[in-house]
């Protein structure tokens, strides 16, 4: 407990430093924006500012990026609740009951009860990173390459199993990212693998380049591809404090939505976006009156966004402790590390205690800071969402143009990643989700690193992974995961939980 304490202090006093703070309110600020603004998600935005970040300090950009994540979770509440448009796919379920709230002259309840619901997970969730971000640590340090090969591919099990839609898409994406961390020169022989003759591949392909192309420019084309629909609600937004009575009556939803996603967020994959919907599905299970849900209930509002909040942050354990990104986010936080030369995983605590508690510390500030300035702009944000989005797509274009540029002054990057965003939009109206497709080329490389080393650590038998009994374990939940997935009834289910995700 001391040691939490004392770990917690060093935290704050990194985070509460002018600059850290600066960065972390900036965060915060342009995840609001994102999730208020539809159509260009966290994952789009951190590919587009990652360029920003080569020129800040390690602890700063991470600060900052994750500040954008959980604050686009804040945000995108706000527009399902006003105009029945998740901002994220985190907050579809918000939608349901926070739009018929709106609708009734409630907006203003649903909303400060999202603020006050995800305050509580993000305490509760800081708390739980702290708790656990030790032992985890001292876990991974028993890790050896084969250990780490089956970790690596037990999340991207997980990450297929997870994922929206079809099970053979999401495989196949898996491996697509697997494959394109194959291009450029071989890490032993350096001889050049799948360049197909062209200079700019030597090096391989650049994680910012394909995560702006794919994500970026590509969330673009999406959008500018989809006709605008909003339901604005028009009436008096209302009272934004919850009354006493108001905090009795949702105060065991949010608890329960807190712990729920808090466990959820740790899960490869799209374990996060699975929170809500579980809060939901037992807010509904728990209720006296079931059939009102859908028609305006403040428990499947208050419920669903302390899950979504708690499971954005505490998502960062499985990334800090064990250089595992457990969805699209930690696959851009890791490339993020990656560009300031830190590799994730157990070392990262020992290393770099500064940026690993300073960076805890700036997310109980964060969401303390998404009350304190976004409950007062509710204002300015419906102003906001008369926007026509088709408005602000070209200055979003020339920004990532012009970061991309910055990276190596080479315009062969920024061909290419115009290239990516083409792909994207491809896979989206193909029904091929992106986020598998950065976790296997996050991992590529570190999944080939660690299968060579353990290779040659037993003279290439391939036993090595089933006679360490920590990595025939990890390969066992993998395989368990994926053969339960198959079943018919575990399928239709899916299906039925990201079915409107």
């Amino acid at each position: 407990m001391m040691d939490m304490l004392y770990n917690l202090g060093l935290g704050f006093a990194v985070a509460l430093t002018l600059k850290n703070v600066f960065f972390c309110f900036v965060g915060c600020l342009i995840g609001t924006l994102v999730g208020v603004l539809p159509g260009v998600g966290p994952v789009a935005t951190i590919s587009i500012l990652l360029p920003v970040t080569l020129a800040l300090d390690p602890t700063g950009a991470l600060i900052m990026l994750a500040g954008i994540y959980y604050g686009a979770q804040y945000g995108g509440s706000t527009t399902a609740i006003l105009v029945n448009i998740p901002g994220e796919a985190t907050a579809v379920v918000t939608a349901i009951d926070g739009h018929e709230m709106a609708k009734r002259g409630q907006a203003g309840l649903a909303l400060g009860l999202a603020a006050i619901g995800s305050f509580i997970a993000g305490t509760f969730a800081t708390i739980v990173i702290a708790a656990l971000g030790v032992p985890m640590t001292k876990l991974g340090l028993l890790f050896g390459p084969a250990e780490y090969f089956s970790l690596m591919v037990m999340g991207l099990v997980f990450a297929v199993v997870l994922a929206h839609g079809s099970l053979t898409k999401a495989v196949a994406m898996i491996l697509v990212g697997v494959l394109l961390s194959c291009v450029g020169a071989d890490m032993e022989t350096g001889r050049e693998r799948m360049t197909f003759g062209l200079h700019m591949l030597t090096d391989g392909i650049e994680f910012v380049v394909l995560a702006m192309g794919v994500f970026g420019f590509g969330e673009i084309f999406k959008n500018l591809a989809d006709p605008e629909k909003r339901d604005l609600v028009k009436g008096s937004i209302g009272r934004l404090w919850p009354s006493l009575r108001d905090l009795r009556e949702n105060m065991g939803a949010i608890l329960r939505g807190t712990g729920i996603g808090a466990v959820l967020g740790v899960l490869p994959g799209n374990g996060a976006i699975l929170g809500p919907f579980a809060s939901y599905a037992m807010e509904k299970r728990l209720s006296k009156r079931p059939q009102d849900f859908g028609t305006g209930v403040s428990q499947a509002v208050a419920g669903p966004e302390s899950a979504n909040n708690a499971g954005a942050q505490t998502s960062f354990i499985p990334l800090m402790t064990l250089g595992l990104p457990p969805n699209a986010v930690m696959a851009l936080m890791v490339g993020a590390m990656m560009i300031q030369g830190i590799v994730p995983g157990p070392q990262v605590i020992e290393r770099n205690p500064e940026l690993f508690w300073g960076l805890i510390a700036s997310m109980w500030i964060g969401n303390l800071m998404l009350v304190i300035i976004n409950l007062p702009l509710i204002g300015l944000w419906v102003k906001l969402l008369q926007v026509p989005y088709r408005l602000l797509f070209p200055a979003i274009v020339a920004f990532c143009c012009i970061g991309l540029f910055s990276i190596s002054n080479e315009p062969a990057q920024v061909m290419m990643a115009g290239a990516m965003g083409l792909v994207g939009f491809a896979l989206w109206k193909l029904q091929f989700e992106a986020a598998p497709l950065a976790l296997g080329f996050v991992l590529g490389r570190l999944l080939e690193e660690k299968l060579r080393q353990a290779l040659i650590i037993s003279d290439g038998s391939m036993t090595t992974f089933v006679t360490s009994p920590l990595s025939a374990f990890l390969l066992a939940i993998g395989a368990v995961a994926l053969l339960v997935a198959v079943l018919p009834s575990i399928r239709k289910s899916r299906d039925d939980v990201f079915k409107d995700a």
